[in-house]
């Protein structure tokens, strides 16, 4: 009491609201995400006929366009520093580009769609940005198209440049920034490699075997919503 009136007698009034709280980002916690980007493949290939070798020499073939991505996750903040998570993402593309088979047809192809599972391993730079890195499994598609004559552009009645579908490997990188209320921003590139595999050629004589070797880079910005976060 009587230091109470020494505050008065000296101009202070003693506060009656507590301190404000300061908000403490968790990481932990189930989220989703969804974002776009941006991505490019090439792919090295050589042309086979019933398995004898028709070009042998590889062709280089690529493509570039955009991409859309969702995906779910959980994460566990192990200490002040480390962060570790799994997840999973399925991404809607279009990043075409063209092949030949080197010796009379050509086609377009694109990249339209792929998914991951994968984790990630991060290290706080600040309680409030995360820096990591993210490796996993992925499945990718490419579609089909009517072949094309090379040397004229017309179509070729009937001829069909098969889809390709193949699993491969995928590492990556990204930075993760908290914003607030449970909202993060995320910025990733990734690598993914397939592997060869055939695409078939038909509806010309002979049938050839397109050995098609893809690689992709991609990268994103993309929300992210922590379910978990005021817990």
């Amino acid at each position: 009491m009587a230091a109470s009136q020494v505050a008065s007698a000296d101009g202070y009034q003693p506060s009656d609201s507590a301190p404000a709280l300061v908000e403490v980002t968790r990481w932990t916690g189930f989220y989703a995400n969804a974002g776009v980007g941006y991505g490019m493949w090439s792919a090295s290939t050589t042309t086979h006929d019933g398995g004898r070798c028709v070009s042998c020499a590889k062709t280089d073939h690529s493509g570039k366009g955009w991409l859309g991505q969702v995906g779910l996750g959980y994460d566990y903040q192990f200490s002040n520093r480390i962060v570790g998570g799994v997840l999973v993402n399925y991404a809607f593309s279009d990043i075409q580009g063209r092949t030949n088979d080197a010796v009379f047809t050509t086609a377009k192809t694109s990249n339209d769609s792929t998914w991951a599972v994968g984790a990630r391993l991060g290290w706080l730079m600040t309680p409030d940005v995360l820096n990591y890195l993210i490796v996993g499994y992925t499945h990718t598609h490419f579609d089909g198209a009517p072949l094309h004559n090379s040397y004229t552009g017309d179509q070729l009645p009937g001829a069909q440049l098969h889809g390709y579908k193949a699993g491969g490997w995928f590492i990556g990188g990204g930075l993760e920034v908290a914003m607030r209320d449970g909202w993060f921003w995320r910025t990733e590139a990734r690598f993914a490699d397939y592997g060869k595999k055939a695409r078939l050629e038909t509806g010309i004589s002979p049938v050839f075997e397109l050995q098609f070797d893809p690689v992709v880079g991609t990268a994103t910005s993309e929300i992210v919503y922590k379910f978990d976060w005021g817990r």
